[in-house]
């Protein structure tokens, strides 16, 4: 369960923001984004084919990962979901076990972190 104390820096802001533009784009059920140790930032949607199926947040991992990030420093996903789905959440957590994960709904408010 998100942690709902956690007030998000500017910075965070703007992922919840490229996470809700890529999720709006494609219509998708999920969007999110991450920004790597240089404060480069990637935003994916969920992926959802016959032979492919990808959530929002591994998406962006792995985009940051195929770019050469090899640390998060954050990370927030915009669902219709109360909870963060355990496959993004691993992934985040393959890079840095202490990057935030803010769950956001799909107007962008804020829902919690996960920090763990």
């Amino acid at each position: 369960m998100p942690d709902t104390d956690i007030a998000l820096s500017a910075e965070d802001t703007k992922l919840v923001t490229l996470a809700r533009s890529a999720r709006a784009r494609v219509g998708a059920t999920e969007g999110a984004a991450v920004r790597d140790q240089d404060g480069r930032t990637y935003a994916a949607a969920t992926v959802s084919l016959p032979s492919l199926s990808v959530t929002a947040l591994q998406l962006a991992v792995a985009s940051a990962v195929a770019s050469g990030a090899t640390l998060l420093e954050a990370a927030a996903v915009v669902t219709e979901n109360a909870d963060l789905e355990t496959a993004g959440h691993a992934a985040v957590r393959d890079l840095t076990t202490t990057a935030p994960i803010h769950v956001a709904d799909p107007a962008g408010a804020l829902r919690g972190t996960v920090t763990a």
